[in-house]
């Protein structure tokens, strides 16, 4: 009978042994989720909190043990992904949906901009005007390595994350009119965003909107477009949120020329105080003020901003892009509970559409303005960088690739040094941005 017990007992631990072997086999770090470069960098260690804001919870991103295997594509991407950078998520750059072209839109659309005449009559009787005529007379004094291109080519919005991941620039900042309006020289431009939030999703950069001053512009319609914007994009995983100090998740909206509403109009909509704000409901949103001028430091406060950005390139501009001003507007920021947003830009030359604005240009020298910008930035401790801009070739401070060319127009170019040098710069710098907030936030 002892026998018979210790029989049993043997085989019972030997199938238990088995079961074991068999559980092992099957989750072995192949099948792991961490196992993937892609899915590691969805749950990123303590060495890598700097580029993650805590905003990243996002459902669509959570692994699924059930999925099925990778496909050949998914695989070529993964494989894409290693060798880029981790992305900055308080890295942002400002990013423009508004080219066209004749195969995609039936018609070139910002490539052929106007020479735009100067205020003063007499003055603008000594510069050219009319149009540009593109694919090889563009308006930028810069030609863009990928030639004349749409904003809604899928391959374009695949190459543009491909080099803002080279970048390791986290967040785009897309200027955005609502559904039906646009600017003055191009065509609507909404539609254009679910392709950018999937292929950005791809790539794992998240998109934010940078509201342009659209005919009309109320704190009404204001509180409209930011609940169509969130209702309609704000639960796609590439939407970007993040987490503030008082613990809320919430998206950030830029606000251009927030100063051509008076303040006592912001309120309405961004006091908690008042009867219509958005403050509070499912709405709610940090909204980031441009400052230009020094006054408009007291105009922001009064609307209810949550913070500030600067966004011209071009060092002395304007009060809020001089670079010396910068540690006084950290300083002001930090008073009043306000983000502090400065931008930075890798130079500034607008003559292909302003012939006249010679004053406001700035030399890239090679890239030494832009490192100068950027260290400035740092300098003055910021909660995040913006980026002016990836793609605004009209004002000549893209950090896109551009080529060497020559038409009937010589353009610039970024020789002696090679198309992706401002990438490298940003990517450069995204880094050493990471390393110093560790040190700021011990």
């Amino acid at each position: 009978m002892a026998r018979l017990r210790r029989k049993s007992c043997i085989t019972l631990i030997a199938l238990v042994l088995l079961v074991l072997i068999i559980t092992v086999k099957v989750l072995t770090p192949e099948d792991s989720p961490f196992s993937s470069p892609v899915g590691a960098k969805l749950f990123p260690n303590r060495e890598n909190d700097n580029r993650m804001p805590k905003e990243n919870n996002n459902k669509a991103e959570h692994f699924k043990m059930n999925d099925s295997p990778k496909s050949e594509r998914d695989e070529e991407l993964e494989a894409t992904l290693r060798k880029f950078p981790p992305p900055n998520y308080y890295v942002h750059a400002f990013y423009y949906t508004w080219y066209g072209n004749p195969r995609f839109d039936g018609k070139y659309i910002h490539w052929d901009h106007p020479q735009l005449p100067h205020w003063d009559f007499k003055v603008a009787q000594e510069y050219p005007q009319g149009r540009h005529s593109p694919p090889d007379d563009l308006g930028s004094n810069f030609y863009p390595s990928l030639g004349a291109y749409s904003s809604r080519d899928p391959s374009i919005i695949e190459a543009h994350m491909q080099q803002l991941r080279t970048a390791a620039i986290g967040v785009i900042a897309v200027s955005w009119y609502p559904p039906n309006t646009k600017d003055d020289n191009g065509e609507p431009t909404d539609d254009i965003v679910p392709l950018l939030l999937d292929v950005a999703q791809k790539y794992h950069i998240k998109v934010a909107f940078h509201i342009e001053p659209y005919k009309g512009r109320d704190e009404a319609n204001m509180f409209s477009n930011i609940k169509y914007v969130i209702e309609k994009y704000g639960e796609h995983p590439a939407f970007f949120r993040y987490r503030t100090n008082t613990g809320k998740l919430l998206p950030l909206f830029y606000v251009y020329d927030s100063y051509l509403m008076n303040s006592e109009q912001w309120a309405k909509l961004l006091k908690h105080t008042e009867s219509n704000s958005i403050r509070d409901t499912p709405y709610d949103a940090i909204f980031i003020a441009l400052l230009v001028e020094e006054k408009h430091k007291r105009d922001i406060l009064t609307a209810g901003f949550d913070g500030v950005y600067t966004y011209f390139a071009t060092n002395g501009f304007s009060y809020g892009s001089t670079q010396r001003n910068w540690d006084s507007i950290k300083a002001f920021c930090e008073d009043n509970n306000l983000v502090f947003i400065p931008s930075v830009g890798p130079g500034y030359i607008d003559t292909s559409i302003r012939p006249w604005n010679f004053q406001n240009t700035r030399n890239r020298v090679n890239g030494k303005y832009y490192e100068t910008s950027l260290s400035a930035a740092l300098e003055a401790r910021p909660d995040f960088i913006s980026i002016t801009s990836f793609n605004e070739w009209h004002e000549g401070t893209q950090v896109e690739m551009a080529i060497p060319k020559t038409s009937h127009t010589k353009y610039l170019d970024y020789l002696p040094n090679k198309p992706a040098i401002y990438l490298e710069i940003t990517r450069k710098w995204a880094a050493i941005f990471g390393g110093e907030r560790r040190k700021w936030q011990e």
